[in-house]
């Protein structure tokens, strides 16, 4: 067949007018409109492809007040903990029409609220964040709220009384993580947290005092050092609790890239792991699983599925199903995963 040539970029008028037929047929046709004879769709949909034509997403978005884009705003997707959490919120966005829009703060603050105010400007119907391990200041989640544009927190959430959120619960993750380093027979364990802002590190904090409490142990906050999760904050941590009087001969860590970090410290240090010291970690990140010396055990926290839950909450946010200021907040059970044998 012929390619028909048109001049600039074809329009449904110009559709319309080649076939004799109405602007508002021609529109109907291209939806698949029930109304619509299947001869009149193939008619349409054939001279539609020969003119190389594209739906105007500008005039879909003020036709239906959406552009079916989400947001997405995560620390690092280098990390495979958001790596996976992303492949949840695509997967699941996909599936119902949505495409995402990414963007990766490194943590830093300021190129948080750039990307918040990008993904504004380009209209993106809802977001879905995971706060950088530095951010203090909510101004700019506040703003997308204020234009009516839903946000979902998840894994790393704000400390925020009105949020939609999904988490993993990691009180109880760190009470078992405790527990197995207790039933190892470990008496005095150290803790490498997170900084003293983060909603994390505080529910770590509380499920490690928990831990000992329950098996009536005396809780010596010397033993807990909050970091900046960066490999020279890993090992001043290690430094730190290693120059202890007590000797400690375990640690929980705050995630599996720190746990790497502070086994490379302690191996400079000639300590022999799962010996002289014993590891435990979050996150449950494959990657570990190919070190020489992984994590004794590692609390899983099912990224994937926080990625899914927060799609799902953010489009029942676009359709209506529940109000903007009905704040939803989805807690997922952690499960610690044992390696070491």
């Amino acid at each position: 067949m012929r390619k028909v040539v048109s001049s600039g970029q074809p329009t449904i008028k110009e559709i319309a007018k080649r076939l004799n037929i109405s602007v508002s047929t021609v529109s109907r046709a291209l939806h698949d409109h029930h109304s619509i004879g299947l001869r009149t769709k193939q008619r349409v949909k054939e001279l539609a492809a020969e003119l190389n034509y594209e739906r105007n997403q500008t005039a879909i978005y003020f036709q239906q007040g959406k552009t079916f884009t989400i947001g997405i705003l995560l620390p690092e997707l280098s990390e495979a903990f958001f790596a996976s959490a992303i492949s949840g919120i695509e997967d699941t966005a996909y599936s119902n029409n949505y495409t995402v829009l990414l963007g990766q703060s490194h943590d830093d603050e300021a190129r948080e609220k750039q990307i918040i105010q990008s993904m504004k400007q380009h209209r993106v119907d809802g977001c879905i964040v995971s706060i950088g391990k530095n951010t203090s200041n909510y101004e700019h989640f506040e703003m997308l709220q204020q234009a009516r544009i839903p946000v979902v927190f998840f894994d790393r959430i704000p400390d925020l009384p009105n949020m939609h959120s999904v988490s993993c619960n990691l009180e109880s993750g760190t009470v078992q993580a405790v527990d197995f380093l207790l039933k190892q027979g470990h008496r005095i364990i150290g803790m490498i947290n997170g900084p003293e802002t983060m909603v994390a590190s505080k529910e770590r904090g509380t499920g490690y005092i928990r831990a000992l409490q329950k098996h009536r142990l005396k809780y010596d906050p010397k033993l807990i050092v909050n970091a900046d999760l960066t490999t020279a904050g890993t090992e001043a941590a290690m430094k730190y609790l290693l120059s202890l009087k007590r000797k400690v001969t375990a640690i929980v860590t705050f995630n599996d890239y720190v746990a790497m970090d502070a086994v490379q410290y302690a191996l400079k240090q000639k300590l022999e792991i799962n010996k002289d010291i014993t590891f435990v970690s979050y996150a449950n990140t494959p990657v570990s699983g190919y070190t020489a010396f992984p994590p004794a055990a590692s609390v899983e926290q099912f990224p994937y599925e926080q990625g899914q839950a927060a799609t799902n909450m953010l489009l029942s946010l676009l359709n209506g199903e529940h109000a903007l200021n009905d704040y939803q907040r989805t807690i997922m059970e952690s499960q610690l995963v044992i390696h070491h044998r």
